[in-house]
């Protein structure tokens, strides 16, 4: 008999792989922060013992929630700059803000706030794009958080760099220091095509080329980025990218809501993932990414929440019910988008996108054991005739009681074991003063 670290037993398993399987009454075997072994609970005590047996008898679990894009620090700016158009809400709002309170400590204090509301809303995994992307993956790596750290790339100065040239100097400094760094990776991250021009773009592509990187990039989010590539460059974003060579499996082209079909059908030839924020699109009006028409492609697709001063949340259990409904109303088709599909571009579909599914995004022996339990006892949940459905069209939040990254319980019946809650919220408050004043 083997001795293992920990066993969970759930009432139900839905490991993503395979599709559309729930298994019920198995219990999933973990060692040395990875999966071993998945197999029937009443199969358990013949095989082995475990250091520490959890029994969760009225939970299904799922693979950790993976947010394909965020920005995680602005969640301290949740709701400074409500119910406006994106390109008035960045100029106006969010772009001045920054320039006057975006530093290591504002970062510093923002992921962590994000990263306690990820948790506690299931999710072990996110891909993010903003400032002191250093500062960023120390945090997450403290607080034992999986992340990927944008290497962001713009053509104007910022608190974290003067130009293009500076801010790839520094993601190449950060991403030799995260070989030794085994939650974070990096990606890199030029913002949008409105915002980084040909030259940053090409080197962009030569090193993710070099280095085998995903690039995370904003792509027809709007009709005013398009219009912006057309007088600029005379063509469309994708185009240009195409031009660039930008193009390929590495490309993680984020919102996609104005895109035709011969767009759709290159993306497709060339392998790249698509990252769909459903809510984010649907505050900011910009529009509605073609979801049944990209996976009917066969063309990858995660889930992101956008930022929290865009969204205004983080809740990926709520990203990925509006994601399925929102597919629904847009193909006029009540088969669009299911709820097995839903819950798995929430989770190994952000994983394919950011180079990680060999390691997070489904429960497999191998894998790390990034895991969440969902309570499904709630009045709301009852009665379970689909576990799968139940989890995406049903539960909610709250109901997320428990949380692993890499075998470590980070969240223990619906509280944090490593953020100190009452101190992160305290430094919250402080920052909304400073940004009030």
């Amino acid at each position: 008999m083997d001795t293992v670290d920990l066993i969970l037993s759930p009432k139900w398993l839905i490991p993503v792989v395979p599709r559309e399987v729930c298994l019920e009454n198995h219990s999933i075997v973990i060692n040395q922060s990875r999966i071993i072994d998945i197999l029937p609970t009443d199969a358990i005590s013949s095989r082995y013992q475990a250091t520490k047996h959890i029994k969760l008898e009225n939970h299904a679990l799922i693979p950790g929630l993976i947010n394909a894009h965020t920005h995680a620090a602005m969640s301290l700016m949740r709701g400074i700059a409500d119910d406006k158009a994106l390109m008035d809400w960045l100029n106006n709002f969010i772009w001045p803000a920054e320039q006057k309170w975006v530093d290591q400590k504002f970062i510093e204090d923002g992921v962590e706030l994000a990263i306690a509301e990820m948790l506690l809303s299931g999710t072990t995994c996110f891909n993010d794009m903003y400032y002191f992307p250093d500062v960023m993956a120390r945090t997450a790596d403290r607080l034992g958080m999986r992340a990927v750290t944008g290497l962001i790339v713009l053509d104007f100065p910022t608190a974290w760099a003067a130009n293009a040239d500076e801010y790839l100097d520094k993601g190449m400094a950060l991403f030799d220091e995260l070989r030794h760094v085994e939650l974070v990776t990096a990606a890199l991250a030029p913002h949008a095509p409105y915002t980084v021009s040909n030259e940053p773009l090409d080197k962009v592509r030569m090193l993710s080329d070099e280095l085998d990187l995903p690039v995370h990039i904003h792509v027809h989010e709007t009709e005013q980025e398009i219009d912006h590539s057309i007088k600029n460059y005379g063509k469309r974003p994708i185009a240009r990218m195409q031009d660039l060579n930008l193009l390929g499996p590495n490309l993680v082209a984020v919102h996609l809501t104005h895109i035709l079909d011969d767009e759709i059908e290159l993306l497709a030839e060339y392998g790249v993932s698509a990252v769909h924020c459903p809510q984010s699109n649907m505050k900011l009006a910009s529009g509605f990414c073609p979801v049944n028409k990209l996976l009917e492609k066969g063309i990858n697709l995660g889930i992101g929440t956008d930022g929290a001063a865009s969204n205004n949340d983080l809740d990926m259990m709520d990203e990925m019910r509006s994601a399925a409904l929102l597919a629904k109303a847009v193909s006029n088709d009540p088969q669009s988008l299911p709820a097995h599909q839903a819950l798995e571009m929430a989770t190994l579909g952000g994983a394919k996108a950011l180079g990680l599914a060999d390691v997070t995004g489904s429960l497999e022996a191998g894998k790390w054991a990034d895991m969440t339990a969902i309570d499904l006892s709630h009045a709301s949940c009852q009665p379970v005739y689909e576990p799968i459905s139940q989890v995406v069209y049903a539960a909610s939040r709250q109901q997320v009681s428990d949380v692993w990254v890499a075998g470590e319980q980070l969240v223990e019946n619906h509280q944090l074991t490593k953020i100190d809650i009452s101190d992160c919220l305290h430094r919250t408050k402080n920052w909304q003063q400073k940004l009030s004043s």
